[in-house]
């Protein structure tokens, strides 16, 4: 729970954690507190200053770049072998998700699009029937959701996700392995700079430059 309000940026970049108001939020005591937030800090989610407590760790544009840098060469790859190997019933799913839009007015259906966007790449990971390339995907695709949180409120990014997603559909369903990696990574790199510069356009949020 608290892993899913720091991706959703309930609990915001850059602010404060204590254990005993989490407790009592959550009517717990502070030992799972305690042990959830040793995970969270492990994973790269919380800072921890001792005698002081935990703070969500802020966000940095290096991050951004940095992950989706990352993203770009696992899911190239991915791309490439799921044309391959995926199902005209695989190709289907996509297409639907593929679809997906949503408002930035309605939390509901930014949720809705933030987790079809991941449905979408995770698919495709599978698609390249590699246990190893698919959990590490799915981990930093995770970790790139708190961008989207923070990002396509501030800028639609409907028609060119739509468009780059079916685009990528076709690729798949045609079965060009080559032109799958590439036009992959370019779908990546467009969403990078997209939600970077939304999140600058964002005066109110933590970023660090």
């Amino acid at each position: 729970m608290l892993r899913r309000e720091i991706i959703t940026c309930q609990l915001a970049p850059d602010s404060d954690v204590s254990e005993l108001e989490l407790a009592e939020r959550l009517g717990t005591s502070k030992t799972p507190i305690r042990e959830a937030l040793a995970r969270l800090s492990m994973d790269g989610f919380l800072e921890v200053f001792p005698r002081r407590g935990y703070r969500i760790r802020p966000v940095t544009i290096k991050d951004i770049n940095d992950l989706f840098a990352v993203r770009s060469v696992l899911e190239q790859t991915a791309a490439s072998l799921a044309a391959r190997n995926m199902t005209e019933e695989d190709f289907d799913l996509l297409a639907e998700l593929a679809r997906t839009s949503y408002s930035v007015q309605e939390e509901n259906s930014i949720d809705y699009f933030i987790d079809a966007n991941r449905q979408f790449h995770i698919a495709i990971a599978k698609g390249s029937r590699n246990p190893r390339l698919i959990s590490i995907i799915i981990n930093h695709l995770e970790e790139s959701e708190r961008f989207f949180h923070m990002g396509v409120r501030q800028r639609d990014i409907n028609t060119e996700t739509n468009q780059e997603h079916t685009q990528i559909v076709d690729v798949l369903r045609g079965r060009e392995s080559g032109y799958a990696g590439k036009i992959m990574a370019k779908h990546i790199e467009s969403t990078r700079a997209g939600l970077t510069a939304a999140i600058l356009n964002d005066h109110s949020s933590s970023v660090i430059l």
